[in-house]
């Protein structure tokens, strides 16, 4: 599909409406919060095609399974986050016919997502069948203020005659997930209550009794006056309507203001739910939409004060990673360590919502560098949190010790059913040890290894002493039947990856023991007791590392994806007809895993994670090798390329990789953004700004900054956090410069350069 977004430097921009392409814009348009968000649905009656969609963090449930063939060890259910109440509602009439731009004659229509101040608007002017022309402007934000509340502005103008508005401003329950296996309704009524302009539904999922109240006030203004309407009330099962009928003056514009709270027994007592929901709601309407609006935008400007990235010199690629920030900082905020970050966020219902490696392995360094040191650990304490669920999914799959996190969860149990997924993708445990060594390494905050991550480290080395497999003959350790990063090989032997992470895990965590030993023998004898860790272990650990097998032809100088690959037909992506691509929309699953292509970074991905183990002709000779047959049709693969491209100096390769990670949902390039916006990769794409073009590594308490700038740019800029200090690195065609906006010390190694930067210094480095 052609891209129809306009090029902006702060605004999602569509000009024209096109019934063809509104899901997709229902997607890209999606406001949140964190704590709930919204896809971009008109509020208004729209016949078309069209995901209705409203979520609340955490709130899921355990849809049953269905598969064509049952397999031992599959999960019961998959959890799914839960399309809830519609709170947007708003039935607009005009002297007697509803408005619907699917039957309406529209022109002038734009659709704009304000990413600096956080608020989507949409204006239109419609002409109906009855003749009448009106114009409406409709804006709305979920407030990061106070995250409850959801906000609207619903101006209405008659451009060719004085009438009758009819407006029906309601929240309806009686929704269901498009992705339901067995198109079931998930929420049940509780209750309903009606006044003169308030309406309130609680509803409660069928299983797990989470409970959901929303509450909603309306006021319709005209020349600056709150009318005295008093709304004809409508309740019916899971819905409550309120009905109001104002006078229409031709070219005079009459607002209808919508405020709505949204809350769960998560948060509340069950039964306080409508008494807190009236509470929040009186203190929104006494605010007033103009005061929430300007809330949110000074809110959003502190947000952008530390993760903002600044391009000079080319829109487009400006516009893509803060599109990607802004999703980003729409979908975790971090405060409650009870949430994730799902592959979709709030903007569609694709993957279940769920919890995948995503998390740990792309979304991590970007709340490291751009949040408070709690954000980022919570994700961690999140996993810890289900340690006990993972041990559980090991034993489930025939494990008699260890813990296997799942691939795919809401409450730390596997909820996926794919058996080349659920049994064989194994390489996600690595992810979870390697995000611990990611934030102790980057805060310096050895302080978790002795709370929380010995634990982990240990439980996950424990799976992989079980899943190697001994081979005698060779006196090597295996890994059989997996499948790795590539999804498209599964049940293969000896996948690298897979099995250097493994390796890798059983390294460090044989690190953190003798750290731990050394530096406080008290905690660590107490985690040996409640642990129940043996010598025999310990040196069954090392004998593994010593002995772990990995493919690889030393006359090509590569490591080899598994065992086969290079018995396969090797070609170039290039060499394939357009026709052919994605080969996931073309090509049947059998074609795909005899072929050669690989869907995303796989040893790749192990250069990347443990990139100071291998040398730079290392890396060379494996991107070279791999990269070429790689399709790039997963989200996260070309983030990683792109900051493997910038370390190895193929400056276009990296451009290349970076505009189609930051601009993957915006241009459609995998052709599925209509399911949602793939918001775990976007956290990639930060990653190939700031380790990519940036340069950011770290390693033995300094910061390392090797950056290079695309020619098509001028200069970039980002800010991050880093052990106390706030930096803001700018980078032109001639220096480098690093602020220090803090008062802590920092060290930095700039172009092997080391260097030392004091609190509320600048320095500037040529290039």
């Amino acid at each position: 599909m052609k891209p129809y977004i306009k090029e902006n430097e702060w605004s999602i921009i569509e000009h024209g409406f096109d019934p063809e392409k509104h899901e997709i814009s229902e997607s890209l348009f999606s406001i949140g919060n964190g704590h709930m968000g919204q896809r971009a649905n008109f509020e208004e009656t729209y016949t078309g095609s069209s995901l209705q969609g409203s979520y609340m963090a955490g709130v899921y449930y355990p849809d049953k399974t269905r598969v064509g063939w049952w397999k031992n060890g599959y999960p019961e259910y998959f959890a799914k986050v839960l399309n809830s109440t519609n709170w947007i509602g708003l039935n607009i009439v005009i002297d007697g016919e509803e408005l619907d731009l699917n039957n309406a004659v529209v022109s002038d229509f734009t659709r704009e997502l304000n990413m600096k101040e956080g608020y989507l608007t949409r204006s239109f002017q419609a002409e109906l069948n009855n003749g009448r022309k009106i114009n409406v402007t409709a804006t709305r934000f979920v407030s990061i203020v106070q995250k409850e509340v959801g906000a609207i502005k619903y101006e209405v103008t008659p451009l060719n005659f004085s009438g009758t508005l009819g407006v029906t401003s309601y929240l309806d329950g009686d929704i269901k997930n498009t992705d339901a296996n067995y198109d079931e309704k998930f929420w049940d009524p509780v209750n309903t209550t009606l006044s003169d302009n308030r309406a309130s539904i609680t509803v409660k999922t069928k299983k797990l009794d989470f409970v959901f109240c929303s509450t909603m006030e309306t006021q319709i203004v005209k020349n600056g006056q709150v009318l005295d309407l008093k709304g004809a009330g409508e309740e019916k099962v899971k819905y409550a309507g309120l009905t109001y009928e104002a006078p229409l003056t031709e070219n005079e514009t009459t607002v209808i203001y919508k405020y709505a709270v949204n809350i769960t027994n998560r948060d509340h007592d069950t039964q306080q739910l409508e008494a807190v929901a009236e509470n929040e709601l009186d203190k929104a309407v006494l605010k007033g939409f103009d005061k929430l609006k300007e809330e949110q935008a000074e809110a959003w400007h502190q947000k952008w004060l530390d993760s903002d990235i600044v391009i000079k010199g080319d829109v487009a690629a400006q516009q893509g990673i803060r599109f990607n920030i802004f999703q980003l900082n729409q979908t975790y905020t971090g405060e409650d360590a009870r949430l994730n970050i799902g592959p979709k966020g709030f903007t569609g219902e694709k993957y279940g919502g769920s919890t995948y490696w995503d998390t740990e392995a792309y979304c991590l360094p970007f709340y490291l560098s751009t949040a408070d040191e709690q954000i980022p650990k919570n994700l961690l304490i999140y996993r810890h949190n289900h340690l006990e669920k993972a041990k559980e999914n090991a034993r489930k799959l025939g494990f008699e010790k260890g813990a296997l996190y799942p691939m795919v969860t809401m409450n730390g149990e596997e909820s996926h059913n794919e058996w080349e997924i659920t049994f064989e993708e194994i390489h996600r445990n690595g992810a979870i040890a390697y995000a611990i060594y990611n934030y102790v390494t980057y805060t310096g905050d050895k302080s978790y290894l002795g709370q929380y991550g010995i634990e982990v480290l240990a439980e996950i080395a424990r799976f992989w002493e079980e899943r190697v497999n001994f081979v005698k003959s060779k006196d090597v350790y295996m890994i059989l039947g997996v499948t790795g990063p590539n999804e498209y090989e599964n049940n293969v032997n000896n996948n690298w990856y897979t099995n250097r992470i493994a390796s890798w895990t059983l390294e460090y965590t044989l690190e953190v023991l003798d750290y731990l030993k050394d530096s406080d023998r008290n905690l660590y004898d107490q985690w040996v007791n409640k642990l129940n860790l043996t010598e025999d272990e310990i040196v069954k650990w090392a004998d593994i590392i010593n002995k772990m097998y990995y493919p690889e032809d030393k006359e090509e100088g590569i490591f080899l994806q598994q065992d086969g690959f290079l018995d396969k037909e090797l070609m170039a992506v290039s060499d394939l007809a357009d026709k052919h691509l994605p080969l996931n929309q073309n090509w049947s699953w059998d074609r795909i895993l005899r072929s050669c292509f690989i869907k995303q970074a796989d040893v790749l991905q192990g250069l990347y994670f443990l990139n100071h183990e291998f040398d730079m002709e290392t890396k060379k000779r494996n991107f070279d090798f791999y990269e070429p047959m790689t399709v790039h049709e997963s989200s996260l693969s070309p983030c990683v390329h792109s900051i493997l491209a910038c370390e190895l100096g193929y400056k276009e390769k990296a451009y290349e990789m970076y505009l189609r990670t930051a601009r993957l949902d915006l241009d459609n390039y995998n052709n599925d953004t209509e399911d949602g916006c793939h918001i775990t990769s976007m956290a990639g794409t930060w990653m190939s700004v700031v380790q990519g073009f940036g340069g950011m590594k770290f390693k033995n308490d300094s910061l390392i900054l090797n950056p290079f700038i695309p020619e098509q740019w001028q200069s970039f800029s980002f800010t991050i956090r880093y052990r106390g200090a706030r930096l803001m690195i700018t980078v032109n065609q001639e220096s480098i410069k690093v602020a220090n906006k803090s008062n802590k010390t920092v060290n930095l190694v700039i172009l092997g350069d080391e260097l030392t930067l004091d609190g509320h210094n600048n320095l500037e480095v040529s290039h």
